[in-house]
């Protein structure tokens, strides 16, 4: 069985966007898989955080998965939190010493997070780094990313590549899985901008954990244009493509369907019918993360997974430290 690998950062509540480019996607392939589905804390950190609320995003993170459909209980399922693998770690050095600092600052990631800080720390530079040792420790065939992401799992290619070329044959080179639609939700009220957890814009995001009111008011107050005509053309309509987009991932319609259903009707029936959309999928869920929370069985899923992905790690980063020379012979 192939491995699959993926994790979202605990920066904050997850949205709508987390769910059609991450989430959706592990559900989706969960049974075809041996899946590694991690919590990456340690990415959080390249920005500062309060440590009560990154612990708390991190037991939230884990139960809203497991809400959405993930399922803890198969046994090619492997949930852990990056931080208690201290291999990742350890590679990550390995791979800023084979990594030019150029191919880290050409990062798009780094180009728009550096922008918004006057200062900054040296994480944010060297993080691909880190999510190539994330991917790599565990010769992950595929990677399920959103299309802002895809260049991450290229530096993670382009390592492995040369690694292996230099040492022999280590790494898996792994292959980015990128879904056919909604690989990028866009932010409602800025549609050329990607929906972030972190915005500050209350009206940008839909989160999981958004109440029916707060959900449907964000929708539809999301920004379209002034043409009146129900297309997809993510270039000249971004906002309008991005609800036929939400409203597809959410109904599990095609685009062409989404665009059919609408065409010749208003903004204001396509707002509401993306709305109604989310809230018949999100509203089951949330009441599946309560029940999660309240279960008690998030630590006992860690400790497995965490048992499991050191067990892992530690085989492939014994061939690695002894590939560049270290400790005795």
């Amino acid at each position: 069985m192939d491995r699959l690998l993926t994790g979202l950062q605990p920066s904050g509540a997850l949205t709508i966007g987390n769910y059609a480019g991450g989430i959706s996607q592990i559900v989706n392939y969960q049974k075809d898989y041996e899946t590694f589905l991690f919590v990456p804390d340690m990415h959080a950190i390249t920005v500062p955080q309060d440590p009560e609320a990154l612990h708390r995003n991190i037991i939230n993170a884990i139960a809203m998965y497991i809400a959405c459909g993930v399922d803890p209980d198969l046994e090619n399922m492997h949930i852990y939190i990056q931080s208690e693998n201290l291999y990742h770690a350890n590679l990550s050095w390995i791979f800023e010493c084979h990594t030019p600092h150029g191919d880290l600052t050409r990062m798009h990631q780094f180009k728009a997070k550096s922008a918004l800080h006057e200062t900054f720390t040296e994480g944010l530079v060297t993080y691909p780094d880190l999510m190539a040792a994330d991917i790599l420790l565990y010769d992950a065939k595929y990677v399920p990313t959103g299309i802002d992401q895809k260049q991450h799992v290229e530096l993670a290619r382009n390592l492995a590549i040369r690694f292996n070329n230099r040492y022999g044959e280590i790494f898996r080179v792994p292959e980015p899985m990128i879904p056919t639609i909604g690989a990028k939700i866009r932010d409602l009220q800025n549609p050329e901008q990607k929906m972030s957890k972190s915005t500050t814009n209350p009206k940008a995001s839909v989160f999981l954990s958004d109440t029916e009111k707060q959900i449907r008011k964000k929708i539809m107050s999301a920004v379209t244009d002034s043409d009146g005509v129900i297309k997809f053309d993510e270039e000249n309509k971004p906002g309008v493509s991005n609800l036929l987009t939400i409203y597809s991932v959410f109904s599990g319609c095609s685009i062409e369907d989404a665009v059919a259903k609408f065409e010749g009707g208003g903004y204001g029936d396509l707002k509401k019918g993306v709305a109604d959309a989310v809230v018949e999928k999100l509203m089951p869920v949330q009441e599946e993360y309560n029940k999660v929370i309240e279960s008690g069985r998030i630590n006992e899923i860690l400790d497995e997974g965490r048992e499991f992905s050191n067990k892992i790690a530690a085989e492939k980063y014994e061939q690695v430290r002894k590939a560049v020379g270290f400790g005795r012979i």
